[in-house]
């Protein structure tokens, strides 16, 4: 299905709105003119302009005889449509299980169910899998200071 563009583009101002909002709570950083929530600030600025101008597109094309909501052809295609589901299934699939697995368990199954589930070969699809998790934990817990939950795995990292 494809939503019109000015439906979307109201989504996002909400969403962009209650980041603005959230940053309020954020701490001060005592002797600095500004704050960790500088950032998420400017972030949701831009957001709301660029919703804003995907809102008056929208407008635009319904004036010319464009529907709010459309029917895309891949969702006739049972394939597509479980594809679509299996990405949807594997972001919860993080969010439930990150804390409790961990992220390198995590991010190593996502990536191999997704590899095959696209067709790529089962020796490549581990090899991708476990490479591009070493490398994903690595810039994100050594480079950019992120902690990732270490769950099952706390005692080896």
């Amino acid at each position: 299905m494809r939503f019109n563009d000015a439906a979307v583009g109201f989504v996002f101002i909400l969403i962009a709105a209650a980041m603005i909002a959230m940053t309020f709570s954020f701490p001060a950083f005592p002797g600095q003119q500004y704050g960790p929530s500088l950032f998420p600030r400017i972030i949701g600025a831009g957001i709301i302009g660029c919703s804003a101008l995907l809102i008056v597109r929208g407008f635009r094309e319904h004036a010319a005889g464009g529907r709010w909501l459309q029917r895309e052809d891949w969702t006739g295609v049972p394939r597509r449509v479980a594809s679509f589901a299996l990405m949807l299934g594997a972001m919860a699939f993080y969010v439930v299980a990150s804390e409790p697995l961990g992220f390198i368990p995590c991010a190593f199954l996502i990536q191999l169910v997704l590899f095959l589930w696209f067709g790529v070969r089962p020796v490549t699809a581990v090899v991708v899998a476990v490479v591009m998790t070493g490398l994903v934990h690595w810039f994100f817990s050594s480079l950019m200071r992120v902690p990732l939950p270490r769950g099952v795995l706390d005692s080896v990292l």
